[in-house]
C-alpha cells in the first residue's frame, strides 16, 4: 500500500506545479522575492515606506456554488478569476492597492491539466488587478469530495495610507451614488440559480434570444474587478466618501454597510438598465422583485458615493478605465439603509 493507491497523487501534484509556473510568472512584481515552491511567498514592504501611514487590508472569499456550473460546462479557465475578484474588489473598496494573492484548490482527485487551467485563471484575475500570485495550495480530498469536483478561495492582502482608507464615515446628505456595471450574476446568488433552472448540459445549452447567448455562457461569465476604475479615480485627486462591493445580499444588505449613521441611500431601480440575465431568472423563477435586489447585484457591481460636483469627473474615470458608470440615485438624511424607487 502507498499513497497514491489511498487516493493521494504526489507525482501529479508536481505536474500541477509545472503546468501552472508559465502563468504564474505573468503575475510577479518587482516585491515579490524568491521563487514558485517555496513554503511560503516573500513580498517585500519596501516600496510602501514613503506612506505617511501605512495600513494593511485584506480580504479572502470563494466563488460559491458557482464552481457547480464549471463543472457541468467542463469550463474551468475563468473560475480563477471569480476567485480573485471577491478578494480584491473588497480591498479596492476599502481604497487599497492588492498587492499579492494566495489560492487554495480542495480536489477530490488533482487532474494536473484541469487544475493549471483554474490557476490559470487565477493569473489572469491577478494581472487585471495588478497583484501578484505569490503562493498557492492545491490538496487532494479522496473519499471526502467527488473526483471530479472541486472548490476555489484565496486571500488577497493590499496596502493603503490611512488618510486614504475608505470608511463611509464622510458620506453626508446630498453626496450622489455613482454606480458601476456589473458582467452579470457575479459569484453570488448561484444556489438560487440552480433552483430556477435545472443544470443540465441541454439546459446550459440552451440559447435564450433575449440574453444573445445560451444560458451557460450568461452565467459563467466572470466577475468584473474594479481595481483599476477605483484607482483611476483616486489618481484624478477625487475623494471617494463611500464604496460598497455589491456582492451576496445584493443591495439591501451591501449598501448599508458604507453608510454611517443618520443617513440613508435612495436608488433608482430605472438609472440603469437592468441586465437581461436577471429578467429571466424573475420571470422563470417568479422571484419577487425585493428578493431579487437582496440576492443578487441586478447589474452593478459597485455603488460608491461622492460629492456631487465630482459625479461627472467619476463617471468619465470609470469609462476611461473599460467600465460603465450610471448616476444611481443620493444620499439624504434619515435612518441607515437603503431605499429602492
Amino acid at each position: 500500500m502507498d499513497y497514491k493507491s489511498s487516493g493521494v497523487d504526489i507525482e501529479a501534484g508536481y505536474k500541477s506545479v509545472e503546468l501552472m509556473k508559465e502563468s504564474v510568472k505573468g503575475t510577479m512584481r518587482s516585491e515579490v522575492l524568491g521563487g514558485l515552491g517555496g513554503f511560503s511567498g516573500a513580498f517585500s514592504m519596501a516600496g510602501i515606506k514613503d506612506m505617511e501611514d501605512p495600513v494593511l487590508l485584506s480580504g479572502t472569499d470563494g466563488c460559491g456554488t458557482k464552481v457547480k456550473l464549471a463543472f457541468l460546462m467542463d469550463k474551468h479557465d475563468t473560475i480563477g478569476i471569480d476567485a480573485v475578484a471577491m478578494c480584491v474588489n473588497d480591498v479596492a473598496c476599502a481604497g487599497g492597492e492588492p498587492l499579492f494573492f494566495l489560492d487554495y484548490i480542495a480536489c477530490g482527485k488533482n487532474y494536473p491539466e484541469k487544475i493549471a487551467t483554474i490557476v490559470s485563471g487565477v493569473a489572469e484575475g491577478c494581472k487585471q488587478s495588478g497583484c501578484a500570485l505569490i503562493g498557492g495550495e492545491t490538496a487532494e480530498h479522496p473519499g471526502l469530495m467527488p473526483e471530479d469536483e472541486y472548490d476555489l478561495a484565496g486571500f488577497s492582502v493590499g496596502v493603503c495610507d490611512r488618510k486614504d482608507i475608505i470608511t463611509g464615515e464622510e458620506i453626508k446628505d446630498g453626496d450622489v451614488l455613482i454606480g458601476i456595471a456589473s458582467s452579470g450574476v457575479h459569484s453570488n446568488g448561484f444556489s438560487l440559480v440552480r433552483n430556477v433552472f435545472e443544470m443540465t448540459a441541454e439546459s446550459l445549452n440552451t440559447h435564450y434570444d433575449e440574453l444573445g447567448e445560451t444560458l451557460g455562457e450568461a452565467l459563467i461569465r466572470p466577475t468584473i474587478i474594479y481595481v483599476k476604475a477605483l484607482k483611476a479615480i483616486k489618481d484624478a485627486g477625487i475623494r471617494i466618501h463611500g464604496c460598497s462591493h455589491i456582492t451576496g445580499g445584493g443591495f439591501y444588505e451591501n449598501i448599508p454597510r458604507m453608510l454611517p449613521d443618520n443617513v440613508m441611500a435612495v436608488v433608482k431601480k430605472d438609472s440603469y438598465d437592468i441586465l437581461p440575465i436577471f429578467k429571466l431568472i424573475q420571470k422563470t423563477g417568479g422571484i419577487e422583485e425585493e428578493m431579487m435586489y437582496n440576492t443578487f447585484n441586478m447589474g452593478l457591481g459597485m455603488v460608491i458615493a461622492v460629492d456631487s460636483a465630482d459625479k461627472d469627473k467619476v463617471m468619465s474615470k470609470v469609462e476611461s478605465a473599460g467600465e460603465k458608470a450610471y448616476e444611481v440615485g443620493y444620499v439624504e438624511k434619515g435612518e441607515k439603509g437603503v431605499i429602492l424607487q
